[in-house]
Parts: C-alpha cells; sequence; structure tokens
C-alpha cells in the first residue's frame, strides 16, 4: 500500500480534516527534533523549537505553496527557528560546560570546538538558501544524497552538484 503524500495530507487539512495535522506532526516530529538538536546540542530546546516548528507550520499551513515540498518547507521552518535561538543565546550550551569542567584541556577543546562549528555555520549563512540547505542536510544532520534529493523533491544529480557548488562557494569565503 502506497503512503499518502505529505502534500495530500496538507490538501485533506485545509479541507477541514483536523486529524491530517496530527499525522504530518506524528511524521515529522522526530526528524525535525533531530535536525534541531543538531544545530544547537541542546535536547530542552530542540523540545521547545520542535515545537514551535509545528505550531509556525500550523499557522502558515495556508500559505504554503502546494506546488512546493512540504518537507523542505518544514525544515526551512525549523532552521529558522533554530538560527534565531543561536542568535540569541550566543553561549556554550550548559551541558557542554558541564561535562567539561572535570578536565580543563577537555573544556578548552570543547569551546575551540564550538568556536569552530559556530564560524562554520556563519560562513554557510553566506550562501544561497538552496546552497545551505544541501550543506546542513549532509553536514549536519548526515543524510545521504539521495535522503536529500528525496527530501527536497531534487534530482539526485542536482543535489550532488549543489553540494559540490556550495563547498566551492565554502572555499572562495
Amino acid at each position: 500500500m502506497q503512503e499518502i503524500s505529505d502534500n495530500e495530507i496538507v490538501r485533506k487539512y485545509l479541507k477541514g480534516d483536523e486529524e491530517a495535522l496530527e499525522v504530518l506532526i506524528k511524521r515529522y516530529l522526530k526528524p525535525i527534533y533531530s535536525f534541531v538538536y543538531k544545530n544547537i546540542g541542546d535536547s530542552e530546546a530542540a523540545e521547545d523549537i520542535a515545537q514551535e516548528t509545528f505550531v509556525k507550520m500550523w499557522k502558515n499551513l495556508k500559505k504554503f505553496d502546494k506546488q512546493k515540498k512540504f518537507s523542505a518547507w518544514l525544515f526551512t521552518i525549523a532552521k529558522n527557528a533554530s538560527v534565531d535561538f543561536l542568535r540569541r543565546k550566543k553561549t556554550a550550551p550548559l551541558s557542554l560546560v558541564e561535562e567539561s569542567l572535570a578536565d580543563k584541556n577537555d573544556f578548552t577543546k570543547a569551546i575551540e570546538q564550538k568556536n569552530i562549528i559556530d564560524n562554520f555555520r556563519s560562513v554557510i549563512k553566506k550562501l544561497s538558501p538552496n546552497y545551505q540547505a544541501v550543506i546542513l542536510l549532509k553536514d549536519e544532520r548526515g543524510l545521504t544524497f539521495r535522503e536529500i534529493a528525496r527530501l527536497l523533491g531534487e534530482p539526485l544529480n542536482t543535489v550532488k552538484s549543489k553540494y559540490r557548488r556550495a563547498l566551492v562557494a565554502l572555499r572562495g569565503l
């Protein structure tokens, strides 16, 4: 039996089927939480941001362009909410500090790694949104090119080309 598409579920919800919204949330709750957690490294904040993502989805579902891929739209909401959180926070995650206090060298290394990751993320923000999405899904989320292509609704070779172009652009920054 073929699984119903996200866009079809959105159409059902917009026609008044409240259960369709639950289907979307159940389908994407774990992937969105994982994506956000990998971006910010704080489980409680990731839960809050995931919840915020679904609230924003619900509020803006009528504005969703049905010609686009729903999952890409939803992950963009999650990415933007994560970026907003990190901008407001601008400090090392508490868990990182607690784990590193036992050994000063580990703490120093952890801060250096966080700075490298923060610098990488700030450079990525200079890329076009298409390149950002591919880089984040590949390097942050660990998805394969095939999974990214399916998620974004693009041909596999297009995703590979975008990734290569993004890497070239990153080297030039």
